[in-house]
């Protein structure tokens, strides 16, 4: 509706000497609203299809052991954080924002497998990075 508001008054000149319209104009980002919610919905589901299956992922590839299997490991954190990321484009920004800081833990916990073999680093903070994610795809 607001897009036909703008095509019907690009045709229209001012008069001269008419004063400017003082009515505001429709922001184009409010009928964009449901498909926000839409994107944001759907942005959610995949994360988190993507968080359970990295986990199954990671499981598999820590039972390969050192030294081996840390570079596994670490490559299935990059992997998986690379999908979280993909699939966060199009979500609000809270959800996109708590998908970042998981992200960027499970970056975190790919270096440190990378750091040593035999490294067993703490998800404290993956945990809380994801329980922030849940709580942002829950207000939507």
């Amino acid at each position: 509706m607001a897009i036909a508001a703008v095509i019907a008054m690009s045709g229209c000149d001012s008069q001269p000497g008419s004063e400017p319209s003082t009515t505001p104009s429709v922001p184009a980002a409010s009928s964009a609203a449901p498909a926000d919610n839409g994107a944001t919905a759907k942005a959610c589901d995949d994360i988190e299809k993507d968080i359970k299956d990295n986990a199954d992922k990671i499981a598999k590839a820590e039972k390969i052991g050192p030294p081996a299997g840390h570079l596994a490991v670490s490559a299935q954190w990059a992997a998986g954080s690379a999908m979280v990321i993909a699939h966060s484009i199009g979500a609000n920004e809270a959800v996109s924002a708590a998908a970042d800081k998981v992200q960027q833990e499970m970056m975190a916990l790919g270096d440190a497998y990378m750091k040593s073999a035999t490294a067993k680093p703490g998800k404290q903070k993956l945990e809380a990075a994801i329980a922030e994610l849940t709580a942002a795809c829950s207000a939507t």
